[in-house]
């Protein structure tokens, strides 16, 4: 896996289904948007035709669909996919993905392809191209590099309930890092190791280049969210 293979890259435990990458379902299912479909929204054509890579329980899928977009969501969860409704739902693996049609958006959100499986994060990145119409976009989550640098353990309640913790942080390598988060909403606990890989500007110019796309803009200051075109 990318020279990754002495290392675990994820890990879940806690109450009901945990996917292939670690994450929980029931977790999951619990969560809500918080502005990102309105940004996603504001990038691309009203009405635009989305695939949405890596969809989970809906969480983004359900206010695109809201905001007048017809979402077909992909996931390798069928655990996952048995929360969304209303759109079109494909149970496959990102990197396995062949559609026989393109979309005005490829999204690829929630730090996905900051996999530290650099031959993976090339299949995901192929599957945007292959299914981007020729005048269409894809765009990108990722952790702005900088917070590769300076994040350490933290702790949040989010008022409704529930709390965020990050522990075990360590960095396993050159622009690695490894770190669990601990989710908890009323006596239910559920954790996720993952490691992910930082990825500069520089690099992530050059792994969309490798895959045929081009940075056209980010969406934000923070350079978070990024929007690549087909080359």
């Amino acid at each position: 896996m990318g020279g990754m293979t002495s290392l675990r890259l994820y890990h879940g435990t806690g109450p009901g289904p945990i996917t292939p990458d670690g994450c929980a379902v029931d977790y999951y299912a619990t969560l809500t948007a918080g502005g990102e479909p309105e940004l996603i929204h504001a990038a691309v054509p009203p009405g635009a035709g989305v695939l949405e890579l890596g969809a989970g329980a809906g969480r983004i899928t359900r206010p695109l669909l809201a905001l007048g977009h017809q979402v077909v969501a992909v996931d390798e969860s069928p655990e996952m996919l048995a929360h969304i409704t209303g759109a079109e739902t494909v149970c496959s693996p990102i990197q396995t993905l062949a559609l026989p049609r393109t979309f005005d958006l490829v999204l690829l959100m929630s730090f996905v392809i900051e996999t530290a499986d650099d031959d993976l994060r090339a299949a995901f990145l192929r599957t945007c191209r292959r299914h981007v119409a020729a005048d269409g976009c894809v765009i990108l989550q990722r952790k702005p590099p900088e917070w590769y640098d300076t994040v350490q353990p933290f702790e949040r309640a989010t008022g409704d309930g529930r709390t965020v913790r990050m522990t075990g942080i360590s960095r396993p390598g050159p622009g690695l890092l490894e770190a669990t988060m601990e989710y908890t909403v009323g006596e239910r606990r559920w954790t996720h190791t993952f490691v992910s890989r930082r990825l500069d500007d520089d690099r992530l110019e050059r792994e969309l280049d490798q895959a045929g796309l081009a940075i056209s803009r980010f969406l934000d200051d923070d350079r978070e969210w990024v929007r690549a075109v087909p080359r």
